[in-house]
Order: C-alpha cells, then sequence, then structure tokens
C-alpha cells in the first residue's frame, strides 16, 4: 500500500499543500475554520501521518529531550525518570531514557546516540560529571546539558540537585536524639566523587556526629546501592558482636535492604535497631516497619531541569541550584506511629506519616 503523502491531502481537501502544512503545524500563517476542518477530515479520511523526522528538518527540533540513568530498575530513578518525562510532555517533548549501568562507556555511547538524533537537550543523571565530552553547560555542537541529582564539576556547568548533605544531617540529628550513643552510615564510601550525592550524605551524617562530639572513625560501611547486594553486606553488619544501635542509610535501597536482613536476623526494629534512610521512595511507606527517611522535591526539580535545558544556555545561569530536603518521620527509627490528624499538622521540617 503506497504511503500516503501531503499532496494526496491536499488534492482531496482542495488546498494546496502550503495550506497543508500550515494546519498540520499550526502555522506559521492562519488558516479559515472551514478549510482547517477540510484538511482535518481529508486528514483523517486518508489515515495520513505526518514525517516527523522531516519536519524536525524544516525546523531543526526535534521536540526529543534525552536523559540517562545509571539504573531505571531502581525505584529512585525510575521515579525521576517518570518526573523528567512528565515535565517534558509538559513541554511537548518526547523523552529517550537511557541506562549507564554505572559504566562511563555505556553512558558516552548513550550521549553520542542521542545527540545524532538530534535531541533539543540532555538530562544526565552521571556517575561522573567529568565525563569526557561534558565541558561546561554545551556539548560539541551546542546541545543544552543539564546534569540533575549530581552536581557539576566545573563551576559553568549547570545542575539541579537537592540539599543531600542538609538532609542527612537531619536525619542523623534526629537519630542521635533518640538517644543513640552511636549512628553508622551504611552505604557512605570515600571513593565517590566529590560531586556525588552519596558524597553529600555521607558529609552531612559526618558533620551530625562531629556536632555531638562523636567520632566517625570505624562507621562508615560501604555497601552497594542495591536493595539486594546491600543486603548481603547488611547480614554481615547486623552479625557482629558489637552490632550498631542506628544506622543512616544513604538511600532507601540500602535501607530496605538492611530492614530485610535486620528481619532475617531476628533484631527489632525500632526496638533493637533503628534505621533511616534517605530519598523517599514509594516502598518506604510499605517497608517492614514504615521507614524513616530524607524527602526531596523529584518533581520540582525534574520541572527545573527540563526548564533549564529547553531555556539554552543564553537563558541559564550556571552553577546549581538547590532544592530543600524535609525529614519524614515514620516508626524505622523510634518514633510512635502518628494518626493521620498528626500527618495533616506536621511541620515544615519534619512531616510525621505512617
Amino acid at each position: 500500500m503506497a504511503r500516503v503523502t501531503r499532496d494526496d491531502v491536499a488534492r482531496v481537501a482542495g488546498t494546496s499543500t502550503a495550506v497543508v502544512s500550515y494546519v498540520i503545524n499550526d502555522g506559521p500563517r492562519p488558516v479559515a475554520p472551514a478549510t482547517r476542518a477540510r484538511v482535518l477530515a481529508a486528514v483523517e479520511e486518508l489515515g495520513y501521518r505526518p514525517n516527523r523526522v522531516a519536519q524536525a528538518m524544516a525546523r531543526r527540533r526535534t521536540d526529543l529531550l534525552g536523559m540517562v540513568v545509571p539504573d531505571a530498575r531502581q525505584p529512585f530513578f525510575a521515579g525521576l525518570a517518570h518526573a523528567v518525562e512528565q515535565a517534558a510532555a509538559e513541554h511537548g517533548r518526547l523523552l529517550l531514557i537511557g541506562n549507564s549501568d554505572y559504566v562511563d562507556e555505556r553512558e558516552a555511547h548513550y550521549i553520542r546516540a542521542f545527540l545524532g538524533m538530534q535531541v533539543d537537550g540532555l538530562i544526565l543523571v552521571t556517575q561522573d560529571p567529568a565525563t569526557p565530552g561534558l565541558t561546561g553547560f554545551d556539548v560539541g555542537d551546542g546541545t543544552p546539558v543539564v546534569l540533575l541529582h549530581h552536581r557539576a564539576e566545573s563551576a559553568d556547568g549547570v545542575a539541579v540537585v537537592a540539599d543531600d548533605e542538609g538532609g542527612a544531617r537531619e536525619v542523623v540529628r534526629h537519630l542521635l536524639g533518640h538517644g543513640h550513643a552511636e549512628v553508622h552510615c551504611f552505604g557512605g564510601t570515600l571513593a565517590l566523587s566529590p560531586h556525588d550525592p552519596v558524597t553529600g550524605r555521607t558529609a552531612g551524617w559526618a558533620a551530625a556526629l562531629a556536632e555531638a562530639g562523636l567520632a566517625t572513625e570505624g562507621r562508615l560501611v560501604p555497601a552497594p546501592f542495591d536493595r539486594v547486594r546491600a543486603h548481603a553486606e547488611a547480614l554481615t553488619l547486623l552479625a557482629r558482636p558489637d552490632r550498631p544501635s542506628a544506622v543512616f542509610c544513604t538511600t532507601d535501597d540500602q535501607a530496605i535492604g538492611l530492614l530485610r536482613a535486620a528481619d532475617d536476623l531476628g533484631i527489632r526494629v525500632p526496638e533493637q535497631l533503628a534505621v533511616a534512610g534517605f530519598d523517599d521512595i514509594a516502598e518506604a511507606v510499605i517497608a517492614g516497619p514504615a521507614l524513616t527517611t530524607v524527602a526531596t522535591a523529584q518533581d520540582e526539580m525534574a520541572r527545573a531541569a527540563v526548564d533549564l535545558v529547553l531555556g539554552g544556555a543564553e537563558r541559564c545561569s550556571t552553577g546549581a541550584r538547590t532544592f530543600p530536603a524535609r525529614l519524614v518521620l515514620r516508626r524505622s527509627c523510634g518514633c510512635p506511629a502518628p494518626d493521620r490528624a498528626t500527618a495533616v499538622t506536621a511541620g515544615v521540617t519534619a512531616t510525621a506519616l505512617v
């Protein structure tokens, strides 16, 4: 079956191909309502589908955005990608998503592929802001780039981030307020980039301990980011004779792995072990018990990243745009399960949820 062309639509509608173009592209010239109706009726009758590639070449705009995440199987990144997709749709853009699997070469592959598709901009949740080819705000041909969740390495980079250090400091202060003599950090590591959010969260943990006059030495426990492998590390930590009484996990996935390990070992949470996470993923509410954590403004951050990347370099100030993080209190830290009225009237800094 022959492909329906714009000429076919113009013939059935009794107009020129230029008028068909104006209707399909909503401009640049106005079309009389009756003529527009005839064109749309012909489009429907013939089943005409515009050639978006040709349109993109003519307009020098593809209406596509590219996004690279480390691993969309992880709930946090899945939620972030969904938020960016929704924000892109609000601007009439489609989002292409690639998973780097924490591999620099794979990340570079997706960046090259998306640039080859002439995306209107790139949003990168990169594990390394120093990825070759990312210099400042633009990549090579001037395609706008915004880092999301990670800070930019260079002073002229653009990033949308949460207050990871402040959020971690607040939740660790809360754990100490329950009377714990020490709080371990599970998932933190000294090997990450200084621009990685986990580095900021680890720094917030250390700052809270320093304020309380407590040492961090021997209390920083590296762990994988996914809950399955974190569970294996947590079994080792909690099986120690000197196991901690309170643990701050740098992600909720790690915290869920640790909660499962505590259950496997018969350790009661929060009676024998207080646990807090970071990210406030959906599963935090149904964790056993419900997980105290730190929530970030994910939807607002996604919209900001899309707005910045579509605004272009000339409309974007460089540096990091930082969004606040808030403490969300649930049972895993030792707080009583609040009723719904308490949740509604909670303060700005801490929100109490079941």
